[in-house]
């Protein structure tokens, strides 16, 4: 495996107007992520990679993101809960319970 965490964020737009991650600042809090991923050095070959996904099919959990290879599902709505997932999951090895989608 080339990195130890792989997260996929949902940015799907639905152009019919149905719920989306889009809707719930999905791209903004992908756009933290990613940028405090490196900022804590956590980024690269071996480390951790944070990408974009299309449809995820959880468009009424959204916004959503899963970290493999655990295969964790999360649900988050600031900038406070990604960095929860950041130091709790990827850092401490920990699942954030109150975030997780079943």
């Amino acid at each position: 495996m080339s990195f130890t965490h792989h997260l996929f964020f949902c940015l799907n737009e639905r152009s019919n107007g149905d719920n989306c991650c889009a809707q719930h600042n999905a791209f903004a809090l992908f756009e933290y992520a990613k940028n405090r991923v490196k900022e804590l050095g956590l980024a690269g070959p071996g480390k951790i990679r944070v990408n974009k996904a299309g449809c995820l099919d959880r468009c009424n959990d959204g916004p959503v993101m899963v970290i493999y290879p655990e295969g964790v599902w999360y649900t988050f709505v600031d900038t406070e809960d990604v960095e929860e997932v950041i130091q709790s999951h990827l850092i401490q090895g920990r699942v954030v319970e109150r975030l997780q989608l079943i």
